[in-house]
Order: C-alpha cells, then sequence, then structure tokens
C-alpha cells in the first residue's frame, strides 16, 4: 500500500496481546494455540476487564503451571474497555512486533505466522483480512448478531469509498505490527473504530501494509459483544460515522503538513 521498498525485517520478539472479556470457554485453548503457531521467540499479555467469568483466573492457573512461557496477566480493574486495553498492552509489550486478535477464535491463531512473515518481508503492518480474494466473512450462528455480520460488511464497503479504496477490512482487528508505528501512532477511540483511526492514519503517514486474507468463524463459546442488541448496534453505528467525518479532517490536516 506504500511505494516505498520494502527492506527485510528481523523480528527479535513478538508480543501478542489479548483484551478478553468473559472469554473463559476460550482463553485457555487459545493461549495454547498461539503459543504452538508462533514459531518466533514470544510473549503473550492478556488485558482481561476483570471477566466475572473467572478469565483471569484461568490465565493465572496457566501461568502458575508454568505450561505456557512468558504468559503475563494484567487483570483491569478500572477505566475498561477495548483500546483502553490494547493502549495499555502496548505499553507492557516488550516485542519489536506486536500483534493482537479478537479471543472467541474468529480469527484463527493458524495466520499469525502468516502476518508475521509479511512484517519479516518489510511491511510495517499486516493485516488479517476478510475482505480480500480468499477471505470471508463469518457465517450467522447461535451468539452471533446476524445484523453485526451485515453491517460489518456494509460498513466495510462504505468505509472503502470514504476512505481509501486500495484497503479493504477497515474494522478487521487482526493485526501484526511494528512497535515503533505504535509509538509514532497512539490508539484512540473506543471499540471498533480504534482501527479505522490506526489504518487511515497509517496510510497517510506512508507506512507499508498488506491484507492477508482469513476466513472469519464463528465463537466457539460465550457471547458475542460485537452488537448484542439493536441498541448497541445503532449506536455502535453513529460512533463510526462520527469517526469517519473526523478522518476526513484528519485528511486535510495532512495535505496542509499538520500533524495528524
Amino acid at each position: 500500500m506504500s511505494s516505498k521498498k520494502l527492506q527485510p525485517h528481523s523480528i527479535s520478539l513478538v508480543s501478542v496481546l489479548l483484551p478478553t472479556y468473559n472469554e473463559a470457554g476460550n482463553i485457555a485453548d487459545l493461549i495454547k494455540d498461539i503459543h504452538i503457531s508462533i514459531v518466533d521467540p514470544h510473549e503473550i499479555i492478556v488485558l482481561d476487564d476483570n471477566s466475572p467469568d473467572g478469565t483471569s483466573g484461568i490465565v493465572q492457573g496457566i501461568i502458575d503451571s508454568g505450561e505456557v512461557p512468558n504468559l503475563r496477566l494484567l487483570t483491569r480493574m478500572l477505566d475498561r474497555g477495548l483500546t483502553k486495553s490494547l493502549k495499555d498492552g502496548v505499553k507492557l509489550a516488550n516485542g519489536d512486533t506486536v500483534v493482537w486478535m479478537d479471543c472467541d477464535f474468529s480469527m484463527p491463531p493458524s495466520v499469525i505466522p502468516d502476518l508475521l512473515d509479511q512484517v519479516k518481508n518489510g511491511y510495517d503492518i499486516a493485516v488479517g483480512s476478510r475482505f480480500v480474494s480468499g477471505g470471508g466473512q463469518k457465517k450467522y450462528s447461535q451468539g452471533e448478531s446476524r445484523a453485526a455480520i451485515i453491517l460489518s460488511s456494509i460498513l466495510n464497503l462504505s468505509l472503502r469509498t470514504l476512505l481509501f479504496r486500495s484497503f479493504r477490512d477497515y474494522t478487521s482487528g487482526f493485526i501484526a505490527v511494528r512497535k515503533d508505528v505504535l509509538n509514532r501512532i497512539k490508539l484512540r477511540g473506543d471499540y471498533g473504530e480504534y482501527f479505522m483511526d490506526l489504518i487511515f492514519r497509517s496510510i497517510l503517514l506512508k507506512y507499508s501494509i498488506v491484507e492477508i486474507p482469513y476466513t472469519c468463524e464463528s465463537r466457539r463459546a460465550g457471547e458475542s459483544k460485537t452488537a448484542p442488541n439493536l441498541k448497541v448496534l445503532i449506536k455502535r453505528g453513529s460512533k463510526y460515522l462520527f469517526v469517519i467525518f473526523k478522518l476526513q479532517v484528519v485528511r486535510i490536516r495532512s495535505l496542509f503538513g499538520m500533524h495528524i
């Protein structure tokens, strides 16, 4: 997505961030699958928003067992939320490359090595994408919001029209990114809009970005948090619209060489 020449990049340590809320049915298997999937030196940091279902306790049990080396847990008691969890994770990350993903198995851990390979090839950012050739949106099933699935597809089509057509999955949330990018571009936003903002500003700043196809799966256990009801769906949809407006302002600022 950037015209600059790619330079091979050596990864010394990968930091995988797992923001969780009520993922007791998924988190243990997910941690183990991620650990097995990544051949590079890595750490896994679980950022749990004090889940009432005992997610933190399960993670602490794995840490105590020593089964997964370099596993850490931050149980966030105050100021909770997805973007805030990720910001805390970036601060804690020791790696030069940072990965994050949803924690319900909708994003297959087996795709992480493909994302990391693209960073090694010289890309600043590699995104798991449902909307490039070879990728696929999840199918409706119990525990998933049909409206949220439809909205995601419509939203991404609209975003391509209003932002940059060259990028397709503006609400992915599945990413491998060089830590120095995150040192320059601070995450901002509430829920999924943080990703729109990150990608848009990265393109404006001419970071190299590649999308890797993956098929989004239905969550294995628990309930979807994307849009559990119509009220939440409308609320989040309105936030997305507001962010689109703000990003147009960011685009104008960039044209005049102003800080974005």
